[in-house]
């Protein structure tokens, strides 16, 4: 055995001793003393999830940890699951609803499940999350049902312990015929939650009513039993192992509940009013679960309309969960679900962003009544800083377009179209260019889009393509531009020393020692690209040396890049005085000896400092080279289009 199979070995003996190492077997009272020391150990389900999200912690950005690495753009709806647990945590009468997640497909409605069920997993594996269960009982039921309920009053109030629920019925039979009524012959072991073991993780997925029968959610009596036990209703000849059964005291997730069968849905009804399931045959048997469904909006639109379904209706608390509608966030969602590919062409810079961008804007509602266009609007809900709209004004748009991230692009059609386009054996290096027209030939074979949806989208494209030429001149200008960073800085420390001098009304000096005036046209020059008035000049540059001393006085040191506004004015600038050297660089097709020598500089900083590689550094150059060979006519009929 090499040394890394060695390695990998070792490691699996490890996490097997960690996993024997976790298996407990008690006695009741042994148990007993446990939970009245910790009463977190026989927490209901609803509390023990809520329980389980604050043990992983949340960050210095206030996310909940739990769902930072696995969902992206959905912290308000996060934020609503977990209220929803508190509150039931606190044995609210919230715990006796349905938990049902609505959206649009690939909204990660089943994802949000998912991180739940592998949280309990982890979580019952740690000291703070620890369970305990009667042996051989097959819903892993809590022991504390073993105390009459006479009793329950009086530990309550000496010892803050709350109890509630029955034995099953299978444990109820032992207790009676095996043991006698003695309760402490029970043994207790520790409950290791395990959706693959079916351990308190149970899932339902509806299929044909005609061959799916209600016994996947209640369990179903073994005939083979019944020569041995005499009856039916013996629960010895009754196998508790419905999804419902083995999902006590966890998660209970229905797949698209609502394309359930009626006779499905009529079983939820009694449970989640009364914490109770009927088998045939059998009294009301006592169930401890979270039901968590997800849903899309035609069903649902289908649900809320028939009257016959009211009481099911007013058991459900509904949380919509939209499509993303922060760029950063949505880049995030392709990175992930892109990761395990084994195909490892090159992604050009961008290429991910502007996918992500056509995503996005198929989501968002124009308002006209605010002149913002897409582009602006998907800038403002990424929290990036455009014109004079703040955050109260983002937070209003949002109100007024409940419907935004309801219906547009979802992410499995852009990885479908990335996946199809790094297959293909002519493509080296994936650029945003080739993306775009890639998404663009793959609106025609989506069957969910109407022509309507399709003209709409070509017209997307069209807008991200015209965002991409600004960024592709962006990353061009900042690579040719090699001393971009040094003239930036002299621009911005003799902009400094100007508004210095006329703050205070004293004169520069130069190299020589001589006195000279400040020079307000460089001042206005700067000033005007910021928006800044003349009336406002004054109250602008005492403000700037108000932030210059704010950062002396933390240690820091207030550069040009420190202000937004400041930082793009400058910029531009400094592009607009190189811009011939830019445009030679990227047009010019039989280019000198020093000319080449500046393309290869040029590309060889893009690899270097923007992530390019060779192929796609080449056609980015070509790419901004045909922006800038346009004539003023071909772009205002681009700009018409």
């Amino acid at each position: 055995m090499n040394e890394s199979a060695l390695e990998i070995s070792d490691k699996l003996k490890k996490f097997k001793s960690e996993l024997d190492g976790l298996q407990e077997e008690i006695s009741f009272n042994e148990y007993l003393d446990k939970v009245l020391s910790n009463p977190k150990l026989a927490a209901l389900a609803h509390e023990r999830l809520y329980n389980m999200i604050n043990y992983f912690g949340i960050s210095e950005e206030g996310e909940f940890k739990l769902f930072s690495k696995e969902l992206f753009g959905l912290n308000d709806q996060i934020k609503a699951v977990v209220d929803y647990f508190k509150s039931s945590g606190e044995r609210m009468d919230t715990r006796k609803r349905i938990l049902l997640l609505h959206g649009p497909v690939s909204s990660a409605k089943s994802s949000l499940v998912d991180v739940l069920k592998k949280g309990m997993e982890l979580y019952s594996r740690t000291d703070e999350g620890a369970m305990y269960g009667i042996k051989n009982c097959p819903m892993h039921e809590e022991p504390l049902h073993v105390i009459p309920e006479e009793m329950r009053k009086d530990i309550m109030e000496k010892h803050g312990l709350y109890i509630e629920g029955d034995l099953c019925p299978h444990c109820r039979y032992v207790l009676d015929h095996e043991y006698n009524g003695d309760f402490e012959k029970f043994k207790v072991e520790r409950i290791i939650v395990s959706e693959q073991s079916r351990i308190a993780i149970g899932t339902f997925l509806p299929s044909d009513p005609k061959s799916q029968d209600i016994s996947e959610l209640v369990g179903s009596i073994n005939f083979s039993k019944i020569g041995e036990y005499g009856s039916e209703s013996n629960p010895l000849a009754y196998v508790f192992d419905g999804e419902l059964n083995i999902s006590n005291r966890g998660i209970m997730e229905f797949i698209e509940m609502l394309k359930a069968d009626e006779k499905f849905l009529y079983v939820l009804l009694t449970l989640t009013q009364e914490q109770v399931i009927k088998a045939p045959r059998f009294p009301r048997i006592y169930c401890d679960v979270v039901v968590m469904a997800h849903t899309n909006e035609a069903e649902f639109n289908d649900f809320i309309s028939d009257q016959r379904s009211e009481a099911l209706q007013d058991r459900i608390i509904k949380i919509d969960i939209p499509y993303n509608l922060k760029l950063n966030e949505e880049v995030k969602i392709y990175k992930k679900l892109l990761g395990p590919t084994k195909v490892r062409k090159h992604l050009s810079p961008h290429t991910i962003e502007v996918a992500s961008m056509l995503a996005i804007l198929s989501r968002l509602t124009e308002d006209s009544s605010l002149k913002l266009d897409l582009i602006k609007k998907m800038r403002l809900y990424n929290d990036e800083h455009i014109d004079k709209f703040s955050e109260s004004d983002v937070r209003e748009m949002h109100s007024q377009n409940k419907r935004e991230g309801m219906e547009g692009i979802s992410p499995r059609f852009i990885v479908n179209r990335i996946s199809n386009a790094l297959i293909q054996d002519d493509i080296e290096c994936l650029t945003p260019i080739r993306l775009l027209k890639i998404l663009k030939d793959g609106l025609d074979r989506h069957a969910k889009f109407s022509e309507e949806d399709r003209e709409r989208y070509v017209n997307l494209i069209s807008m991200v393509n015209k965002e991409y030429e600004r960024i592709a001149e962006e990353a061009v200008k900042k690579a040719i531009v090699y001393s971009l960073e040094e003239s930036c800085n002299d621009l911005f420390d003799t902009y400094l020393s100007n508004i210095e001098s006329y703050v205070n009304n004293t004169r520069l000096v130069d190299e020589f020692g001589n006195q000279i005036p400040v020079d307000e046209n460089l001042m206005r020059m700067l000033e005007k690209r910021m928006n800044v008035q003349e009336s406002g000049k004054d109250a602008f540059r005492r403000q700037i040396l108000t932030k210059v001393g704010t950062y002396a006085v933390r240690g820091d040191k207030f550069t040009y890049k420190s202000d937004d506004p400041l930082r793009k004015a400058i910029d531009e600038i400094i592009y607009e005085q190189n811009k011939h050297q830019i445009k030679a660089i990227t047009t010019v097709k039989k280019p000198n000896d020093e000319l080449q020598k500046k393309i290869n500089s040029t590309v060889q900083r893009l690899m270097d400092e923007q992530n390019y590689c060779k192929t796609c550094a080449h056609e980015l150059l070509k790419f901004v080279g045909a922006i800038y060979s346009k004539s003023p006519a071909e772009e205002k009929e681009e700009d018409a289009s």
